[in-house]
């Protein structure tokens, strides 16, 4: 990897890295109840309310990360003039996820 990686991924703290974690296990636990729920043939309203639960909290996760991003990786990169690569893999992530 060049310059650019190592500054990005190795050469800062990601402050919220540990509650990102802990919120995407929840979801994971969140997830395999909603398929228990769809296997046990519960009732599909209640299952889509479960679903609606764990899309709002994978847009939290995703919110604290992009923060975590902001604050970190991006600040970093401006320092090092790594700028233009930080922000076009952004412009491409957030191209990806907000459609």
């Amino acid at each position: 990897m060049g310059q650019e990686a190592s500054v990005h991924e190795d050469d800062h703290e990601h402050k919220y890295r540990k509650q990102i974690v802990n919120r995407l296990a929840r979801i994971e636990g969140h997830i395999r109840a909603v398929k228990e729920m769809t296997a046990e043939d519960r009732d599909c309203s209640e299952v889509l309310l479960q679903i609606a639960a764990v899309q709002k909290a994978l847009d939290k996760a995703a919110k604290l990360l992009l923060k975590d991003h902001l604050e970190n990786c991006v600040v970093k990169a401006v320092h090092h003039g790594n700028e233009s690569k930080v922000l076009e893999d952004l412009n491409k992530a957030l191209d990806n996820y907000i459609r």
